[in-house]
């Protein structure tokens, strides 16, 4: 079993992949038992939000690590992948300010994204 942040850092990796942007990772592991991490990734389009979700799943079942769930996705707004103690939420921009995760989860402390394709 990959480590949980270590599995976080994995997944933005593949979401920067994509191209994905403003993408963050959250240490929710005080705040919820729904998991102990949360990565948020911006798609420009519903193809790209699209592609970042494929190119994740890809990307883990290449090293293993099992999708248990994913809803959405299917208009390309917004996707939530659930690798049990890392969820994935996937966002056209314009759903991301929506729904603002950021500030409901402001508590949350912040994670250095290692994005090796800068």
């Amino acid at each position: 079993m990959v480590e949980e942040e270590k599995l976080a850092q994995m997944i933005a990796d593949a979401c920067l992949e994509e191209k994905a942007f403003d993408v963050l990772i959250l240490d929710v592991r005080e705040l919820t038992v729904i998991a102990d991490y949360f990565v948020l990734a911006s798609g420009r389009n519903p193809i790209q939000v699209k592609s970042i979700v494929e190119n994740v799943e890809k990307e883990l079942l290449e090293e293993d690590v099992r999708l248990l769930r994913r809803e959405g996705q299917q208009q390309g707004l917004w996707a939530v992948l659930d690798y049990n103690a890392v969820l994935l939420h996937v966002f056209r921009q314009q759903e991301r300010e929506h729904y603002n995760l950021e500030n409901l989860w402001a508590d949350a402390r912040q994670v250095p994204v290692e994005n090796r394709f800068l």
